[in-house]
């Protein structure tokens, strides 16, 4: 009997920890604002918070095992922040790249720039596709461009070379991405080895600095122009496409066209158009949608290891909470004891423990997303972009949600830490409490 009392709260934890990791703020204000009329306004709420006040006013007495929740707390929770961090921030820097009133066409089965080839013809097809903007000499605002991989030395490691990616592209390439300035120097002239490279790459590799000449493929290249963006384009370099084409025997192909679209809505009218061409055989997508699909993987990666690693250490902090509370339990069996026989009911004993264990678990998560924000919002960090070729530059984003997600992970380790040494305090009788008194 007492082992299928025990699984069926078991599962009734289970159940509430997957409905609580899934809610959100406004579910948690319905619940706070439910619990404080409770404890106004019922007598069991009255006798919860007459039990919880003691134990509060008795936590300086307590402080060093207090401190054990809260700083075992702390620390899942500012790991845990700064991890998803990190997918939050490259997820935001690879969608930013996109838009809805622009779109990308890659040979048809291609996932990614770099294992699209497209051919001349079907490069002249494209541009005549409906639904292409134009700009004010009637050009259709369509960017041909090249993506290869360059070996650069990274700043820091002299005798580790990373890879950055070079984009081919024409003087459409700047109207494609109106985004996209010039903060330092100037465009490269067309027919010239001249780059200029983002300010991700500038920060990640060695010799990109302006004026600086460094050898990529078997041509020397000068540094005139860097460029700001604001999204993945930083972390790459960029030079005439026919120059980038015969240095890397490319011939007249592409890997890909980047168009701007009349409107958003022109979308469909252009994909309707390039599929009616049996002669190309292309995929075509907004840039917002396959910027996108291009951070799902990593993001999701980052993702996993960061609740992995948290889940870990939440085991522990679940653990010290557990011997902490039983310990705070049995130095208050005698008062407990003496509540219940005095007519205090079993609820209000589990509550007031919850109550108290869950204000430590909230301190110990506030201060680790205080923690996480201040050393890591912001913090450059970079890795090998799913789909690309090159080091990829972006800022850890400790964003609201994330600390939100926090103070719930926080919360939930604060409840299965409290949960069986109230119920412990609530069912224990009282004869037996006095005696272990």
């Amino acid at each position: 009997m007492a082992a299928l009392k025990f699984l069926f709260t078991l599962l009734v934890l289970v159940a509430a920890l997957v409905a609580w990791i899934a809610l959100p703020w406004q579910g948690a204000l319905v619940l706070l604002l439910l619990l404080a009329a409770w404890l106004g306004l019922t007598r069991s709420g009255v006798q919860a918070r007459s039990v919880a006040g003691i134990g509060l006013r008795t936590l300086p007495q307590r402080l060093g095992s207090s401190a054990v929740i809260v700083m075992g707390i702390a620390g899942v929770v500012g790991v845990l922040v700064a991890l998803l961090a990190m997918a939050e921030g490259y997820g935001h820097t690879v969608r930013q790249s996109g838009s809805e009133d622009s779109a990308i066409v890659l040979r048809g089965g291609s996932a990614a720039e770099v294992q699209s080839v497209l051919t001349r013809d079907s490069l002249t097809q494209i541009a005549q596709a409906q639904g292409i903007a134009r700009s004010a000499k009637g050009e259709p605002l369509v960017s041909e461009e090249i993506v290869v991989a360059a070996n650069l030395p990274i700043k820091g490691r002299t005798q580790d070379d990373g890879s950055v990616q070079m984009r081919g592209i024409g003087e459409m390439a700047y109207q494609v991405r109106p985004h996209v300035r010039i903060v330092q120097g100037r465009h490269f002239q067309p027919g010239l080895t001249e780059l200029v490279v983002g300010q991700g790459a500038a920060r990640q590799f060695a010799g990109l600095t302006l004026g600086s000449t460094l050898r990529m493929g078997n041509r020397e290249w000068t540094v005139v122009g860097v460029f700001a963006s604001g999204d993945a384009m930083e972390s790459e370099v960029w030079a005439d496409a026919e120059i980038v084409a015969s240095t890397y025997r490319r011939g007249s192909s592409r890997n890909s066209v980047t168009l701007k679209l009349e409107r958003p809505e022109s979308f469909s009218t252009f994909k309707q158009a390039l599929a009616a061409n049996p002669q190309l055989k292309v995929d075509a997508s907004t840039t917002l949608d396959f910027y996108a699909k291009q951070s799902e993987r990593m993001t999701q990666m980052l993702r996993i290891i960061g609740i992995t690693v948290g889940s870990i250490m939440a085991v522990g902090a679940v653990f010290g909470a557990l011997n902490t509370m039983f310990a705070a339990v049995a130095s208050r069996a005698r008062e407990i004891a003496t509540l219940r026989a005095i007519g205090f009911g079993g609820t209000p004993v589990v509550t007031a423990v919850l109550i108290e264990t869950m204000l430590l678990a909230l301190l110990g998560g506030a201060i680790g997303g205080a923690l996480s924000y201040v050393l890591f919002n912001g913090f450059e960090a970079s890795t090998l972009s799913a789909g690309s070729v090159g080091k990829l530059s972006f800022e850890l984003r400790v964003s609201a949600d994330l600390l939100w997600q926090g103070l719930k992970w926080a919360l939930a380790i604060g409840m299965i830490g409290g949960l069986f040494p109230a119920l412990r305090a609530a069912t224990l009788p009282v004869s037996t409490a006095l005696r272990e008194a």
